[in-house]
């Protein structure tokens, strides 16, 4: 990955791993405001309806919020592991990576997008999220299993692409917001398919051209 001659894609690959663990520090922060579990707390405080007329909003939006932080860094640690000479844990941190989407972080995350501010489009947008991150790591499970460990990294990278949403819809939406001003229900539309639809865009022609 960090060839001597540092081809524009290793200092691409570079500069996106320092761009990670940066707005991974911010996730952080973020996730740290919901410590305790609060009902009237950052995000909730405009979901108040959702949360006393829904008793299951409140846990599986806790259930999403808690476990994006570890699939980001158990993704993060298992589609890197040749780069940084961690290939011993590269099994068990996708076998965490895998088990918190399939049964936490993808269905919460669904079932937050049928609730999702900014109308029809917004909602479609997370919605599908959540479904394609489903099924592009239950695809890399197979291929794991199948023993067909080319094509599994690939999808892993196809998951990773859009675990990392969750850090670059906030990207995007202090980039809009600062440039643009736009009305708050405006930014939801725009940035539900910004956070991801470039990721998977990106990632995609990376597989295409044959550079991961």
């Amino acid at each position: 990955m960090f060839s001597a001659t540092k081809s524009p894609i290793a200092v691409l690959k570079i500069l996106l791993i320092a761009g990670f663990l940066y707005f991974f520090w911010l996730m952080l922060k973020i996730t740290s405001e919901y410590i305790p579990a609060e009902k009237s707390v950052g995000f909730l405080m405009i979901k108040q309806t959702e949360v006393e007329t829904r008793p299951e909003y409140l846990y599986l939006f806790y259930i999403h919020v808690y476990t994006a932080i570890f699939v980001l860094l158990m993704g993060f640690l298992s589609v890197l592991r040749k780069d940084f000479g961690i290939k011993s844990f590269h099994k068990n941190t996708g076998k965490i990576y895998i088990f918190i989407i399939l049964f936490l972080a993808a269905p919460s995350g669904v079932y937050m997008g049928v609730f999702a501010n900014g109308g029809f489009w917004s909602k479609a947008a997370f919605i599908i999220l959540g479904i394609l991150w489903w099924i592009l790591t239950f695809k890399a499970y197979q291929l794991a299993r199948a023993g067909k460990y080319r094509e599994h990294k690939i999808w892993m990278w196809r998951s990773f692409a859009l675990t990392v949403s969750a850090i670059t819809l906030r990207m995007w939406k202090v980039i809009i917001v600062y440039l643009f001003h736009p009305n708050p229900m405006d930014v939801y539309q725009i940035v539900a398919w910004l956070g991801w639809l470039p990721n998977f865009l990106l990632i995609e022609y990376l597989i295409k051209n044959k550079h991961l």
